[in-house]
């Protein structure tokens, strides 16, 4: 028995937010049914390909039912209303406007099921002048500000790494959607909510974009202590063209590598705001890493208090014992699959599922 066992959610999204979203929910127990266009959901042929799945949409939809169902015919249609007959939640991620051309938006399908929590998930939200916009998380990192400070040292904004404006729409809908649910105890009646990448990435900016936020000017990444400006929360490249972090921003941790290094006497360079005043540090820590290996470091920062990791990539990163201690990454049947980060103790060990066929 899952916390969401007996919740019953129909998800009509595609790619990333929406069937993250519902594979949590799916994860504890709640009975997902995952309704495709005839075609299927396009992650279905995004590659790599493991045991006869791709990997993407293996670890983005285990545990889920699917349907594929035309919803520009009357008969899907009326298959789409008698599955929502017993549905609590409903999750979409088309582009505005087109579930109330298709008859399915919040007004009409909360005056059949008044309990259900009905939730949209867009780039820019289902009204305003940006709305139909067309945008994937690249383009909102971009004019949520966020790009501008995902850059070098010459400024040049890089593409993330992290798709993060997605995976944030997703955690803040099934925020949303729990929230909501736990509100229908009370009342017995469900409630929309309107999540958009935009929204949902903006607040992330807190500890970065103070100046901003309260009128000023933009974050400058290499003057400010979290973006690369300072020399005990940087990134430094190691003999073997590796690289290694230090991520702390507390003195003693910088007071216990140099002390280590034997140049306590530059310890006060760390107290100086981020930016130019740190430079000299950062220049010599940067000669100083150079010097040996990324492992050579490993094994030399082991007995020494000091916040730092090597930069893994993610084939070191998924081999590491912290990674299978954690039980994070699983095998089973052939394929491999990254469990849910969170589990609860009532509910023992989580086993992997297998991603649907779509069934037609």
């Amino acid at each position: 028995m899952g916390k969401l066992t007996g919740i019953k959610v129909v998800d009509l999204s595609l790619f990333l937010p929406g069937p993250m979203l519902t594979m949590m929910m799916a994860d504890h127990g709640a009975d997902v049914i995952k309704v495709e266009p005839p075609t299927g959901d396009p992650a279905r042929q995004m590659e790599p390909m493991e045991s006869g799945q791709s990997v993407w949409f293996r670890n983005l939809n285990r545990g889920k039912q699917a349907l594929a169902v035309d919803l520009k015919s009357e008969a899907g249609r009326a298959q789409l209303w008698q599955i929502l007959g017993e549905a609590d939640v409903m999750i979409e991620g088309f582009r505005p406007g087109v579930m109330k051309r298709l008859g399915f938006d919040y007004e009409t399908v909360s005056a059949k099921f008044p309990g259900i929590v009905y939730c949209s998930i867009s780039a820019f939200g289902q009204e305003g002048e940006m709305a139909h916009h067309p945008a994937h998380d690249l383009a909102v990192q971009a004019l949520s500000g966020f790009l501008s400070v995902n850059d070098g040292a010459d400024g040049m904004p890089v593409v993330p790494g992290v798709p993060s404006a997605d995976m944030a729409a997703g955690l803040n809908g099934l925020s949303a959607v729990l929230m909501a649910l736990i509100g229908r105890q009370n009342t017995g009646k469900g409630d929309y909510v309107d999540i958009a990448m935009f929204d949902a990435m903006l607040p992330w900016c807190s500890h970065i974009a103070g100046a901003a936020i309260s009128g000023g000017e933009t974050p400058i990444s290499q003057a400010q202590r979290s973006l690369g400006g300072a020399a005990f929360y940087n990134v430094y490249q190691t003999a073997d063209a590796k690289h290694i972090v230090l991520g702390a921003r507390e003195l003693k941790f910088a007071k216990n590598l140099l002390t280590a290094l034997d140049r306590l006497d530059i310890l006060p360079l760390a107290e100086h705001e981020a930016g130019e005043q740190q430079r000299p540090l950062i220049d010599f820590l940067r000669d100083t890493f150079a010097t040996k290996t990324r492992e050579e470091w490993v094994a030399w920062f082991v007995d020494k208090d000091v916040a730092f990791s090597p930069v893994l990539n993610f084939r070191e990163a998924l081999d590491q014992n912290l990674v299978e201690e954690r039980g994070l990454y699983i095998e089973a049947d052939g394929s491999h699959q990254i469990a849910p980060s969170f589990q609860f103790k009532s509910e023992g060990k989580w086993l992997p599922r297998d991603a649907p066929e779509l069934q037609k």
